[in-house]
């Protein structure tokens, strides 16, 4: 196996709006600095509380220690009279020195990142997981604490957890302390999770898509009075009508795998999806699509009854539904 690249005499660039893989990228970097110089003295700020002094003694070499560490977070926020600095270190970095950035993403400081990248710093990528992607993250956490997981129980933890990768890697690592060994199943997850599972955003919008208007709307009252959040509702809503809109005009003839592709989802969802997409065509769709997205407007500040706006959107979308 390759000797891992050291990160002396480099500056490496952590970029993307996902906090939990930067800080795990950061704290990755951060082991393999001390593993490999234990001795080396290491500075962490966030870019908006620098300056120049501090900058620079942060970088220079230091009188009581050989080698220096440095990692600067939330660079969108960097002082412009930094911008040069920076730059002339990842053109040409200090031999004993291993600098780490970090931007979140998003258009500010886009223009120092765009340098930075020309300048072939390393960049290491955090990038946002889509929504049908979180069943793979699920899976390759629990692999990653030395476990398994179903498929199915990998999506019935996003159902009851939601999209925070924070909150998922934690229920994962909660399952996995309290398992007998073997693969995490659909049945630990609801024994865990259940009182969570059963009110989720992702039900309200499971029930409504299937034209179960009685029971996306219990479904929904209980989970507004438990505390689920109004915007996660619209945008599973919004999620559930996007992935059928993709199911109902997919090309004739594509083979499981290349169809699920197509939609966007895991092969295995693609079944209740069908079921689902019995009843809808495009003007129902977009009649749907139009209500959630008027909804999400009105939850995120254009409305005084969030709730009330939710359940309009819920009846909008069952109702859009034929038969």
């Amino acid at each position: 196996m390759a000797a891992r690249t050291s990160p002396f005499g480099r500056v490496t660039l952590v970029s993307g709006p996902e906090s939990l893989l930067a800080d795990r990228a950061v704290a990755g970097l951060l082991s393999h600095i001390r593993a490999e110089s234990p001795e080396a003295e290491i500075s962490q700020v966030e870019g908006d509380r620098l300056d120049p002094g501090r900058f620079a003694e942060m970088t220079n070499a230091s009188l009581f220690a050989v080698r220096r560490a440095a990692v600067v977070s939330d660079l969108a926020n960097l002082p412009a009279e930094l911008a040069d600095d920076v730059l002339a270190l990842a053109r040409a970095p200090l031999e004993d020195l291993a600098l780490v950035l970090v931007h979140g993403g998003g258009q500010k400081g886009k223009g120092l990142l765009d340098k930075l990248k020309a300048a072939k710093v390393t960049v290491v990528d955090a990038p946002a997981v889509k929504p049908w992607e979180l069943p793979q993250f699920v899976a390759a956490e629990a692999r990653r604490v030395g476990e398994g997981i179903d498929t199915g129980a990998a999506q019935t933890l996003v159902d009851a957890v939601g999209h925070d990768l924070r909150g998922l890697a934690a229920a994962v690592g909660q399952l996995v302390s309290d398992s007998e060994g073997g693969p995490i199943t659909e049945g630990q997850v609801r024994r865990y999770f259940g009182g969570r599972s059963e009110v989720t955003s992702f039900a309200v919008a499971d029930a409504a898509l299937a034209g179960r208007t009685g029971a996306a709307m219990e479904q929904l009252r209980w989970a507004i009075s438990t505390g689920v959040a109004p915007v996660l509702v619209t945008s599973a809503l919004a999620s559930g009508l996007r992935g059928l809109g993709k199911l109902v005009t997919a090309p004739a003839g594509l083979r499981e795998a290349d169809l699920a592709r197509e939609v966007g989802v895991p092969p295995w969802k693609l079944k209740s999806m069908r079921s689902q997409a019995r009843g809808w065509d495009q003007r129902g769709l977009a009649t749907a699509l139009k209500a959630v997205a008027v909804a999400d407007a009105e939850v995120k500040g254009a409305a005084d009854d969030a709730g009330f706006a939710l359940e309009r959107a819920v009846l909008v979308v069952a109702r859009a539904r034929r038969g």
